[in-house]
């Protein structure tokens, strides 16, 4: 009888010269919701501005209905902004939560929709407003439907305070549209409001974000690199904050330009010092990617106080609103985006030179336009330069990421 041996178990070992995983050609574009929303963000943001800085000049007509200062706010707001908000919730919402990821039909359904809502309010001065109108608001309540389903689980309520923060973007949105067709009730400038609803909304939904993933990122990287520092988190000044910001959006909605404003704006620019203080940027400024973040939210502090000196009258709201818009809101995304496309695709998360171009001139255009503050004579050449800045930002991000954003994760994975 020959006895036979057990054989030993094999040890797989990886060949640290493999090559990695060769994801397949197959257009990838519509399989996560960061892809195509990132893109458009992207590609909207180097389109708009130069028509915008064109309409400023007075060097082209576009047969708006609404005024052109109107017609520039809601598209970065209400188009080039819930782009950038609409490839973070569809990306981060399926990881919260148990939900499928959007993709295939219904993500490409939302794009059409965000596409149309562009196409119709930029064909204003041809169309029946009330098919722009429809037309513009069908993306927002699409992305909400998408977004409400998972979060209304009790079990996600932590999460569940961005959808009154998308509610408050779409009903910024409807009155904005009621400034355009000049409705007249309570004697409110409607399209104004509205503007300044849509944007203290984005601050509400950056203060949540930002105080989110930029301490949290930081304390990775200085674990690496610094392990005896610490990133500085108080959950008593985070509540404050909280509460705060959504002061600032609710007393500019009902009292506007009042010096309750103004002090509620500047508590509230104290608090996010003291907070983003606690982060302690200075430590990262050898990671292009991560301070980034840091300067969006410091952008948010200084965007605050100057809008506390604009409530007192010191200096115009509009720059105020560009300390906002141009440096917190463009800043962010800008970070936001880049980071999130790499690391959702299977790439290191390092910023290529191009990027970190990009990102110093988004900081031009934004330090150019508050130029005007001190050299109001020469607004229209500021206007100019931030415009070219802000573009140029626009299309370094497109070159480096487009090609990211419609091709497959170089790891193989699905996504």
């Amino acid at each position: 009888m020959v006895k036979t041996m057990n054989t030993p178990p094999t040890i797989q070992i990886e060949d640290p010269f493999a090559k990695p995983p060769v994801p397949n050609s197959s257009f990838v574009l519509f399989n996560y919701g960061f892809r195509p929303f990132f893109l458009f963000a992207g590609l909207f943001g180097a389109l708009s501005v130069p028509l915008w800085v064109g309409l400023f000049a007075g060097h082209m007509d576009m047969n708006l209905i609404a005024s052109p200062a109107l017609w520039h706010g809601h598209e970065m707001i209400f188009g080039y902004a819930t782009a950038a908000i609409a490839g973070f919730f569809l990306t981060v919402v399926p990881n919260w939560t148990s939900a499928k990821v959007s993709k295939g039909p219904v993500l490409i359904g939302l794009s059409i929709l965000w596409i149309v809502g562009r196409v119709a309010f930029w064909s204003q001065g041809v169309l029946p407003y009330g098919l722009v109108i429809a037309a513009d608001m069908l993306f927002l309540l699409g992305l909400l439907a998408l977004v409400i389903r998972p979060l209304i689980n009790p079990q996600y309520r932590r999460q569940f305070v961005f959808v009154p923060i998308l509610g408050f973007i779409i009903l910024a949105n409807a009155m904005t549209h009621l400034g355009v067709i000049d409705f007249d009730a309570l004697g409110i400038d409607w399209g104004a409001r509205g503007l300044t609803l849509g944007l203290d909304s984005m601050l509400v939904l950056i203060t949540i974000m930002g105080g989110r993933v930029t301490p949290s990122f930081t304390s990775s990287y200085l674990g690496h690199n610094t392990p005896g520092v610490k990133v500085q988190q108080r959950p008593g000044l985070d509540r404050a904050v909280f509460w705060i910001t959504w002061a600032v959006l609710a007393v500019n909605l009902v009292l506007p330009l009042s010096v309750y404003a103004g002090v509620i704006s500047l508590i509230a620019a104290v608090l996010h010092g003291v907070r983003l203080a606690g982060w302690q940027g200075w430590r990262v400024l050898d990671n292009p990617i991560l301070w980034i973040l840091h300067l969006a939210y410091l952008w948010l502090v200084v965007g605050l106080v100057l809008m506390g000196l604009a409530d007192f009258g010191v200096i115009a709201m509009s720059d105020a609103v560009h300390a906002l818009t141009i440096g917190m809101i463009g800043t962010y995304t800008l970070g936001l985006m880049s980071r999130a496309s790499l690391g959702h695709t299977g790439r290191a998360v390092h910023a290529a030179p191009l990027t970190v171009v990009a990102y110093v001139l988004i900081t031009l255009a934004a330090l150019s336009r508050l130029a005007i503050i001190f050299a109001p004579d020469l607004s229209v050449e500021l206007v100019m330069v931030s415009g070219v800045a802000w573009t140029l930002a626009m299309v370094a991000y497109c070159v480096v990421y487009v090609p990211i954003l419609v091709r497959p994760r170089i790891d193989g994975r699905p996504g």
